[in-house]
Formats: C-alpha cells, structure tokens, sequence
C-alpha cells in the first residue's frame, strides 16, 4: 500500500495542475478568438440588451412564444426538471402548458402541438424552438398583428438556422431573433 500512495499523489498533483490551470487556459484562449470573446451573441432592440444564446420568456400574444423553462429563464441556475416522462407533477405541468396554448390558439389541434412547446429543455435556457413550433404560433400573431400569414411564414424561413455543417441537430429557430424581426417588420 505505501508504494501506491507516492503515485497516487503524484497523480492528484498532475490532475489539479492540468484541470486547474491548463485547461482553464486552454477553454479562455479559445473563448477569447471566439466571437464577442466568448461573451455570446449580444442584441440590443429597443434600448435594452439581451443575449441570443440564453433563453428569453415570451408569452405575450402578439410574439412567437419561447420554449418553457424549468429555472424561469435564469442563467445563473441553470438546469431542467429531473422529473422523468410518468410523473404525475410533470405530466401535471405539461397538460397546463397544453392547456394554456390551446387557449391562446383556438385554431391548434392538440395533436398538432410540437413537444418543445410544452416541454423545457435540460438546461431550461434553451433559446429556439423547432419550425413546426414557429409555424403553429402563425395564425394567432397574423390575427393579432394583422399581417398576412404569408409573410409570417416568410420571416419564419429567413431566421431558421441549418444543423451544425448540415449534419448535427434539426433545423431550429431562435425566438428572440425571430421576434426581433417580427418587431421590425413594417
């Protein structure tokens, strides 16, 4: 056993060096030749800043509504539910965010609610939603806005961004650009 324990500090001695001060620096050069420096994608719309890569609440009517959070939007604790799919306070969570959409979109059949609308994402700070979840909010913003569906579609696929080098994840929206624009068009 004492001829273990000399190796065994060694190791920790090695690790703390290299997790503690390498790699540290290794993740701060590259967040530094990122762009913004690694700060993430800063927006400012109407006098107030916001981040495009965190997760903003939407709910009002006239704006695509963003995915639901577990944390209430708040970055500095993020994380999702841990409640798994047969809980009954989850499955009680999900049917009153299914309740509420239907609410604000009679036009919606219950089967044509996409899952991410309803559900938070592990991190709770997730800051799109899929193109089907854009697309069944149309009706009730072209309503609400008076601007034809038409065009709502239109911006919908001019702000869909590709998978990662067209291979990695699903075609996707983020919400605060995309009601960035639906501010801005005319």
């Amino acid at each position: 056993m004492k001829e273990h324990i000399f190796s065994a500090i060694r190791l920790t001695i090695v690790c703390l060096l290299f997790f503690a001060g390498v790699y540290t620096v290794i993740v701060l050069g590259a967040a530094q030749v990122s762009d913004n420096n690694g700060r993430g994608e800063v927006l400012v719309h109407n006098g107030k800043t916001y981040y495009a890569n965190v997760g903003q609440k939407f709910t009002d009517d006239k704006y695509f509504y963003s995915r639901p959070s577990a944390v209430e939007y708040n970055a500095a604790g993020a994380g999702g539910s841990n409640k798994g799919p047969s809980n009954p306070d989850y499955l009680n969570t999900v049917q009153a965010r299914i309740d509420t959409f239907l609410v604000h979109n009679p036009d919606v059949a219950k089967t044509e609610i996409p899952s991410d609308i309803v559900t938070a994402s592990g991190s709770g700070l997730d800051p799109h939603i899929s193109v089907q979840a854009a697309k069944v909010q149309v009706k009730r913003i072209a309503k609400i806005r008076g601007i034809a569906e038409a065009n709502l579609q239109q911006l919908i696929i001019s702000n869909t961004e590709q998978p990662l080098l067209g291979l990695f994840g699903t075609e996707r929206v983020n919400v605060l650009k995309l009601n960035i624009a639906l501010d801005n068009l005319k």
